[in-house]
């Protein structure tokens, strides 16, 4: 019984996934991204329903997402340095991976300060913080696009002999 419960425990705290990974940006990079977007589906609830209490799970949802935000930012800019990639994929996918997720990275800290300031949620301008909002997950969605071509189309990150040329 004991002999299980140990290798039970053992077999949860082991990371064997860890041990292959060139960097920890896919550890952090999923959390920043639904939080984020959940943030911009409970502000739209909680807005419809009219309940300030769901405003200020948005505004603690939001605020949490663009923490992560900044963390994913840090780790993926440390990554883009080291990552084995050919040239072209690095100029057409890493780039623009890059510039979506640093836009939406931007926006997430104007709407949390902005949500801050009015908290738990802006009453003047709302309609311009939902299409900031709305704007903000669709980068998110368009970075997230272009990382996992990288990962999945060009094996970014992966141990598979590089690099992989360009190719449409």
């Amino acid at each position: 019984m004991i002999e299980r419960l140990v290798a039970a425990v053992r077999q949860l705290t082991e990371l064997p996934g860890l041990g292959v990974l060139q960097n920890f940006h896919p550890l952090v990079v999923h959390y920043p991204m639904a939080l984020l977007s959940g943030a911009a589906a409970i502000y739209a609830i909680s807005w419809a329903a009219r309940r300030e209490l769901w405003a200020w799970t948005g505004l603690w949802i939001l605020g949490l997402g663009t923490v992560g935000a900044a963390l994913a930012v840090w780790t993926g800019l440390r990554a883009g340095e080291s990552v084995m990639l050919a040239p072209a994929v690095r100029d057409r996918i890493l780039a623009h991976h890059k510039h979506y997720m640093l836009a939406s990275f931007g926006l997430s800290v104007v709407l949390s300060a902005w949500a801050l300031a009015a908290r738990p949620m802006p009453r003047r301008g709302r309609l311009a913080f939902f299409t900031l909002l709305l704007l903000m997950v669709a980068l998110i969605a368009k970075g997230a696009d272009y990382g996992a071509w990288m990962v999945y189309g060009y094996n970014a990150g992966g141990s598979l002999p590089q690099p992989i040329e360009f190719s449409q």
